[in-house]
């Protein structure tokens, strides 16, 4: 990992109000380091940091992504109910979920329209919608 990695995760939580722990410094560095937008699970994040020789365990790469959740640096996005994914982009937009090897990538946002929502029931009130478009790759027919 590059110094420019590491200053710009440290440049990252700091904006954020998050204060830069050597965990999460190594974290942020890993998610926003090179300037790119990206999609991670705990665990490939996980896998990341070990293949740098980070001592990070898996526990703390949960608690450190749900941390910056809350700060609003990531987006989580679930994925059939249990599959979270941590987008570096938290600007609302659609995803595709890629079902042959698990990943999710960004969807365009401009051809999406939605023209209508449900009410939200009495006493509630919509926090944000999360679309997500599964993909399957075609199979070549014989």
């Amino acid at each position: 990992m590059t110094q420019t990695h590491i200053e710009n995760g440290t440049r990252w939580l700091e904006q954020a109000g998050v204060r830069p722990t050597r965990q999460r410094v190594t974290l942020a560095s890993l998610l926003v380091g090179d300037g790119q937008h990206r999609h991670v699970t705990a665990e490939s994040l996980f896998e990341a940091a070990k293949g740098q020789g980070d001592a990070v365990s898996l526990a703390t790469v949960y608690n450190t992504l749900r941390a910056f959740c809350e700060a609003g640096l990531l987006q989580e996005v679930t994925v059939d109910g249990s599959k979270s994914y941590f987008d570096t982009n938290t600007h609302d937009h659609p995803h595709f979920f890629w079902e042959d090897d698990g990943k999710l990538t960004d969807a365009p946002s401009e051809q999406l329209v939605i023209a209508e929502l449900p009410d939200a029931p009495e006493g509630a009130e919509i926090a944000s919608v999360d679309v997500v478009i599964r993909l399957r790759r075609k199979t070549a027919k014989g």
